[in-house]
């Protein structure tokens, strides 16, 4: 939210790709702004629609059904690890953008030399289980990224250091390689994105909920550490052209 800024009264677009329940729009829209939703994976369109009571689309990753300049900000939430190749999406995030507009792009942190990555890789938790076609992108590859597609790099952040990413190492892992395991789960799902799928596992999260205030009290320990171990990337980047 830092990133993005202001909001209110902007034309806004919030992209992302499966794995999402709809919380995250609902935060968005709680920030204020016209927003349009839109998933790239399609698979959880209907739960998204049904949490916010709004339309949400399902796009191409090279290929908006949107005209050109039509929004001010647009918001990637962990898409481009899901995508072979990266710089179509890109040019559709700068294309529908207005001149002046801007991209907040978020991805999983790709450092190999993570300590968490080597943990959660060690155990088994690799991208293919995620989902995802690689580990990820470091500050500088996201933003050389961004300034081949056209946009200009601006700021840059990131969240989940070591702490919270071990925390959802275990519930992830407990996820894919049991309760997964048991009842079966579609690939590249690390945590239950339907009604159906929370209600089969119904029971853990009532647990879990039991134990979140532990969790919680754990993941508020990263702030006492270092800023490169951050595990979850942003840059934000303008569309500066006036085509």
């Amino acid at each position: 939210m830092e990133l993005l800024g202001e909001t209110t009264g902007k034309k806004c677009l919030l992209v992302t790709c499966g794995d999402n329940n709809g919380a995250l729009n609902w935060y968005f829209r709680k920030h204020g702004g016209e927003w349009t939703w839109a998933d790239v994976s399609g698979e959880s369109n209907d739960q998204i629609s049904s949490l916010l009571n709004e339309p949400v689309y399902a796009f191409k990753e090279d290929d908006f059904p949107i005209l050109d300049g039509q929004f001010d900000y647009v918001v990637s939430i962990d898409v481009l690890e899901h995508l072979r190749e990266d710089q179509p999406f890109l040019r559709e995030l700068k294309r529908v953008l207005k001149p002046g507009g801007k991209a907040v792009v978020t991805v999983p942190n790709g450092d190999e030399r993570l300590l968490a990555n080597k943990i959660k890789w060690r155990f088994g938790m690799t991208p293919e289980v995620y989902g995802h076609t690689r580990a990820g992108y470091t500050v500088l590859e996201l933003s050389n990224a961004l300034r081949k597609s056209g946009l200009e790099p601006k700021d840059t952040g990131g969240y989940s250091r070591f702490m919270t990413e071990m925390i959802e190492l275990v519930i992830n892992f407990g996820y894919v390689r049991v309760l997964a395991k048991r009842h079966g789960a579609q690939p590249g799902h690390i945590a239950p994105v339907s009604a159906g799928e929370l209600k089969t596992h119904g029971l853990a999260y009532r647990v879990y909920s039991l134990i979140f205030p532990i969790a919680r009290a754990i993941s508020l320990l990263d702030i006492l550490l270092p800023a490169r171990t951050i595990n979850a990337v942003i840059v934000s980047a303008r569309k500066e052209d006036q085509t």
